[in-house]
């Protein structure tokens, strides 16, 4: 289930800081609260996936004033929000029908629409684009470190996160047949709480394998930290369509793409 969902501003013009996904996880559990104590409670003290993913926060038009942490938006405000548990789903969206004014960062918005998306009907061999950056990590010498789409084992570590969802979902044994072709990277430093960093990457890549497993990442996210506000994908419609993608330069459409002009 994946929703995208529109807020108008009480201003304007209005910041947004480049680090936020904080200030969305906040919203998300608090109006899950709202309807639903205690599948809130019960997200809080979870360890491991949560089964949800959401995207960056993105505005109509923006502008970024150079050597600040935040950019101005104007417009309307909007992200997206995914999961594969309907009583998430409808905590949330309820949550937010029921208190439809909403402060992040010190900003008002308003609840303007939530609408459904429809789910493609095939994930294998499609061409995928990171609406929040896909967070992965691994322990070497006793400490945690981020790893990047230069090593193998992060082809590997996305495989296992994969497989873990699946698993948490279907509860049976999970298929194994997952590659993903990265055709354009671009790194991000987040601070997902004060004083913690996480190193991230926006991605262009397509995926081949089994369509269930690549429909986890899709559903839930790709990677680690996706209720933290990682890993979310689309499907890249214009890609989809065309014939071949052309080169690296060609392809690397993250200037172009102002959804994607979020972080430092």
């Amino acid at each position: 289930m994946r929703f995208l969902i529109k807020v108008k501003p009480e201003e304007r013009k209005f910041r947004v800081p480049y680090n936020h996904q904080y200030f969305l996880q906040g919203l998300i559990y608090n109006r899950i609260k709202l309807t639903n104590p205690r599948l809130s409670t019960f997200l809080h003290e979870t360890k491991g996936p949560k089964l949800f993913t959401y995207s960056l926060f993105m505005t109509e038009r923006r502008e970024h004033p150079k050597g600040l942490p935040y950019f101005l938006g104007y417009r309307r405000g909007f992200f997206y929000f995914s999961t594969c548990i309907p009583e998430i789903a409808e905590a949330f969206i309820t949550g937010l029908f029921r208190e439809p004014e909403i402060t992040l960062w010190g900003e008002k918005f308003y609840l303007e629409e939530v609408k459904t998306l429809k789910e493609p009907k095939k994930f294998s061999g499609s061409t995928f684009i990171t609406l929040s950056p896909i967070a992965v990590t691994m322990e070497k010498g006793g400490k945690r470190y981020d790893v990047s789409p230069l090593e193998e084992e992060f082809y590997a570590l996305i495989r296992e996160n994969l497989k873990d969802k699946y698993v948490m979902i279907k509860g049976e044994k999970p298929p194994d047949d997952f590659e993903m072709e990265i055709i354009a990277a671009k790194p991000k430093r987040f601070e997902v709480k004060p004083g913690i960093y996480q190193m991230a990457w926006h991605l262009v890549f397509r995926a081949y394998g089994d369509d269930e497993l690549i429909r986890v990442g899709y559903v839930v996210g790709f990677g680690e930290k996706n209720s933290l506000g990682f890993g979310m994908v689309k499907v890249d419609e214009q890609r989809k369509r065309r014939k071949n993608i052309g080169s690296f330069q060609e392809s690397m459409s993250f200037n172009e793409n102002r959804e994607l002009e979020t972080g430092t």
